[in-house]
């Protein structure tokens, strides 16, 4: 009932802010970043909001005549805090766009304001399959955990890796990865010895490993939200499961291009699965990274840097192709079915689902030129999110 009645209320808000919305304010596009800037995941507001500031430098500020104006609210991962700006957001500053969303339970938590102001909401962070089920006006420039699992769930027994445990964060993309890993990997005559969880919030790794070195798998599958990598890695090497033959594989959040050069050559050899690696091989991604380190003070990007980066071109692209007219109903119907060369390679959204369809390698930690980076080996291409499969 409480419910009903703010998003009543919310909709009269907002309806009431349209007819009292100025020529001033028409000269301007507002894009709501909600990101968190602080706490766990601040390592993804970072990337994110750096991304964002590239493309606009490189692209302008100005698109079909309006004033592009980008306003950041930290939410520290917090999914009450997230809610409240974006109605704040929607409400008081009369944006165009919703964007950012760097955990799960954050992009739902605004799912129901996207849907109830008509604002199209860009996830250019979290990964749970069904976000975009959560409001017709979410459109995904990230990726989805599914995406990524499976590829390594058929990479993995093909490899002598057969008897697996799966240890994974305790949130939504954790919950798909260990699904659609497993289900996979049986599926590929594969085992799986356990599968664990950890908890999200101060996470403690250490007695998880430690259970997991007892079972002695042929591989730990790990998958922990970016910047959590190096903890697992740290303490997977202070354990000995390398020297003990348990070789650790995960989705590329375990060697997140971040803080994979803090993390030693123990992480040398480690084969992930995901969509975007900062030493892709492509002149539109070695352009991207040039770019980005050189705004960035060496800074090099990750996944989410790529999300936030792909997530401003599809929200450009929609201005230009509406115009600088129309609202929200104008802009997400320009979104969908967008095909274009990202960084990570070719991508585009699918115009059904409003999720993201792009290629899955599997990489490998190596040293070059210096420095540890994530090499790509394989490639499945055109990877639809396995979790909206009929």
């Amino acid at each position: 009932m409480h419910k009903r009645i703010f998003l009543n209320t919310l909709a009269v808000a907002v309806l009431g802010a349209g007819v009292a919305t100025g020529a001033l304010a028409q000269d301007k596009f507002k894009i709501g970043l909600i990101l968190p800037m602080s706490g766990q995941q601040a390592s993804t507001g970072r990337q994110i909001e750096a991304a964002v500031r590239l493309f606009m430098a490189q692209n302008g500020d100005t698109v079909a005549g309006k004033k592009v104006e980008v306003i950041i609210k930290d939410d520290a991962a917090t999914p009450d805090v997230s809610r409240r700006f974006a109605q704040e957001l929607v409400v008081n500053e009369k944006v165009n766009v919703l964007a950012g969303f760097g955990v799960t339970p954050a992009a739902l938590a605004a799912a129901p304001i996207a849907t109830q102001s008509k604002t199209p909401l860009v996830v250019m962070a979290a990964a749970t399959s069904s976000i975009t089920e959560a409001s017709p006006y979410i459109v995904r420039t990230s990726f989805t955990l599914p995406q990524a699992s499976v590829a390594l769930a058929d990479w993995a027994p093909k490899n002598g890796l057969k008897k697996v445990v799966t240890l994974v964060s305790d949130y939504g993309p954790g919950i798909d990865a260990e699904k659609f890993f497993k289900d996979r990997l049986l599926f590929n005559g594969g085992q799986i010895a356990d599968s664990l969880r950890v908890p999200l919030r101060n996470p403690d790794f250490a007695p998880f490993l430690q259970k997991v070195r007892d079972i002695k798998p042929d591989a730990l599958f790990v998958f922990v939200p970016s910047g959590a990598g190096a903890a697992v890695m740290k303490q997977f090497l202070e354990r000995g499961m390398d020297k003990a033959g348990i070789k650790l594989i995960g989705t590329g959040d375990v060697t997140d291009d971040d803080q994979l050069n803090d993390m030693g050559d123990g992480a040398l050899g480690v084969v992930t699965s995901h969509h975007y690696s900062a030493y892709h091989p492509s002149a539109t991604n070695k352009k991207f990274v040039d770019a980005f380190q050189k705004a960035n003070k060496g800074m090099r990007p990750n996944f989410m840097a790529v999300g936030g980066y792909d997530g401003m071109r599809v929200i450009y692209e929609a201005l230009k192709a509406t115009k600088g007219q129309g609202g929200g109903d104008a802009l997400l119907a320009a979104m969908k079915g967008q095909i274009f060369e990202s960084p990570r390679g070719p991508m585009f959204i699918d115009a059904q689902t409003r999720d993201v369809v792009h290629n899955i390698y599997l990489r490998k930690v190596e040293r070059k030129d210096g420095q540890l980076h994530n090499v790509e080996f394989d490639v499945i291409k055109d990877v639809k999110d396995p979790g909206k499969a009929k």
